[in-house]
This record gives C-alpha cells, structure tokens and sequence, in this order.
C-alpha cells in the first residue's frame, strides 16, 4: 500500500505546483483586465478619476513583473526538489 501512495504523492506534485502557477497568472491577468477596462471606461466619465485608475494599473504591473519573477523562482526551485526526490 505504500507503493501505491508514494505513487500517487509522486503524480499530485507537479499537478499541484501547475495548478498554483495557472491560478496566480490567471488571476493577476484578470485583475489588469479589468482595471485597464474600468481605465477606458471612466475615460469618458471623469479623466481625473481615469488617471489615478491609470496609476493604480501601472503599479499594478510593476507587482505583476515582481510576482512573475517570484513564481519562476518558485516553479524552478520546486522542480528542482521533485527531481531531486526522485533520483
């Protein structure tokens, strides 16, 4: 039986480390999404309100490229360690 759960702990990890990877890229992307949408839309509106939206989304990108290469560091330093375990 304990072959069968090292077996199955072997598979979940690299789906584990994909699913965080997906999820925080995807999550980072859709809040630029919307927030450059709110940008363009508020343009119309009030173009004092557009740019402090405007500024808010360049901060935002500079944390998006500060989580980026946080998320690669991770990614590698994880595969890393599972091909580590696994010879």
């Amino acid at each position: 039986i304990l072959v069968i759960i090292e077996t199955i702990s072997l598979v979940i990890q690299p789906l584990a480390l994909a699913v965080r990877l997906t999820a925080n890229i995807t999550a980072g992307h859709l809040l630029l999404h919307l927030i450059g949408s709110a940008t363009l839309a508020l343009i119309n509106i009030s173009l004092f309100t557009a740019l402090i939206t405007f500024t808010i989304l360049t901060l935002l990108i500079i944390l998006e490229f500060a989580v980026a290469l946080i998320q690669a560091y991770v990614f590698t330093l994880l595969v890393s360690l599972y091909l580590q375990d696994n010879t």
